[in-house]
């Protein structure tokens, strides 16, 4: 079974552009790999519907529960699941830019106390027992302010699910950096996260400094398995 690496961050920390780089890496080591991406915007009925979602058919943020938000996100993971586990078959790894931790944080987000404990144990048995989507080996936390990362957002090319220059979960601020809070709140002492710390003070680290610590936690990981 293959090594699964997931990378996580609130939009604009840089989760594509790392995933690819770590990918990339692999494969020049003679490493046999996989990259995936979620949500898959173009590839899956619930992938599209998440499209929508981002760019407001369904309303504002708040509009959607996240209890509901959230399936459509585990079940565009759920269409790929054979995908998933045929690719963890025959690969040495497998790299996904965005996985479960993602849901929970942003979903999370918008819950607080009590009921955002109880959606956190509830999108977890739906995706890992339920869909049995298989656990992460490692979850690498690319860390980065909200401010910073709006300033990335803006310089994102077009994508494939929305002409907006921001989706409205991209376009908040506050939002954002709720969801930060609790994926370090999801970091916190689990033995199979790493926290990468994309910006020092209010400098954006360079892409290839990352990269390499990325690449030093991964390898780390991997030989003690």
């Amino acid at each position: 079974m293959a090594f699964l690496i997931a990378l996580e961050g609130i939009d604009g920390s840089g989760k594509g552009t790392q995933a690819r780089l770590l990918y990339e890496r692999l494969k020049a080591d003679g490493r046999s790999a996989e990259l995936l991406s979620f949500p898959r915007y173009s590839e899956t009925v619930f992938g599209k519907t998440v499209g929508d979602f981002l760019n407001g058919r369904f309303g504002t943020l708040d509009d959607v529960h996240p209890f509901l938000a959230s399936l459509l996100y585990a079940g565009d993971r759920f269409e790929s699941r054979s995908m998933l586990l045929e690719a963890a078959e025959s690969h040495d790894a497998i790299v996904i830019d965005r996985y479960v931790a993602s849901n929970i944080a942003h979903q999370g987000a918008k819950l607080d106390g009590d009921e955002r404990r109880e959606f956190v144990e509830w999108i977890g048995t739906i995706e890992h027992d339920i869909y049995q989507l298989p656990q992460p080996d490692l979850v690498v936390l690319l860390d980065l302010p909200a401010e910073q990362a709006q300033q990335l957002i803006a310089t994102k090319n077009q994508r494939d699910y929305t002409d907006k220059a921001a989706d409205i979960q991209e376009a908040d601020g506050d939002y954002l950096a709720r969801v930060r809070q609790v994926y370090l709140e999801l970091a916190e002492g689990q033995a199979n996260w790493h926290r990468v710390a994309c910006a020092d003070n209010e400098t954006i680290r360079n892409i290839d400094d990352i990269a390499e610590e990325i690449w030093i936690t991964v390898e780390a990981r991997r030989n003690n398995q």
